[in-house]
């Protein structure tokens, strides 16, 4: 059985809140007797050396607690901090398709057959609203930019192949950048199972359009002036400088 106290030391909330979660305990404020329901269990608590660091480690041989501890080593700073968002990636990837198992095609797909309806669109509306539905619809081409350019390749030239290969409507709107090309190259994201999370696209798109939408409305902006009195008129000593 475990009981766990907070005591004042090096222990964040977050640490005591991991630990109860694991050994299905409650965090006491003061050193009292526990009741029933207060009471954790683990199965082996031990001293072990990780590095040259001595850690205490919770080692459950039961599946009721689903917590774990993944443990980075690298050569160097920057190569644990790759690779810790690279985990972060990838656990917070999974809590999303747990409430929403819902995929769009990947690689730049989806922006660039949103780009290609919009304008289309954008086209075929009157007036001066063409023009705002046309650069919103230029707005989505800005990923798969940045997707080209940190590839190395040419953003002008990979565009220019995505919305030739989309005016497919049937086999082209799955067409996406091809990212282990050396070449400005275009692929079916959906045979080659490249995907994105559909939750993070509605919320991306919906959080831009909100921030765009709030600098359009705003019809004045207040200068913030300077604290202190009025300056001292020229020619005038200052009274600190006597």
């Amino acid at each position: 059985k475990a009981v766990v106290s907070t005591q004042s030391g090096h222990y964040g909330r977050g640490d005591l809140r991991r630990l109860c979660k694991s050994v299905s305990g409650t965090a006491l404020p003061n050193l009292t007797v526990p009741s029933a329901e207060e009471t954790g269990f683990c199965s082996v608590v031990q001293l072990e050396e990780v590095g040259d660091t001595t850690v205490v480690v919770f080692r459950q041989e039961r599946e009721e607690t689903a917590m774990s501890t993944i443990i980075i080593r690298g050569s160097t700073d920057n190569i644990m901090d790759d690779i810790e968002r690279a985990i972060d990636d990838g656990v917070n990837s999974v809590k999303v398709l747990s409430r929403d198992q819902r995929c769009l095609p990947g690689a730049g797909a989806t922006e660039i057959e949103l780009a290609k309806q919009l304008m289309s669109f954008g086209q075929q509306t009157p007036g001066m609203e063409q023009y705002a539905i046309k650069k919103f619809a230029e707005a989505f081409e800005v990923f798969p930019k940045v997707l080209a350019e940190n590839t190395g390749l040419k953003a002008n030239e990979v565009l220019a192949n995505m919305y030739n290969a989309h005016q497919d409507n049937i086999s082209g709107i799955n067409a996406g950048i091809n990212l282990e090309s050396d070449y400005c190259e275009v692929m079916d994201v959906v045979e080659r199972g490249v995907y994105d999370l559909y939750l993070t696209k509605f919320w991306a798109i919906k959080f831009a359009v909100n921030a765009a939408t709030t600098v359009l409305v705003v019809d004045q902006i207040i200068m913030a002036k300077q604290a202190g009195g009025p300056k001292p008129r020229k020619g005038q000593a200052d009274a600190d400088d006597d």
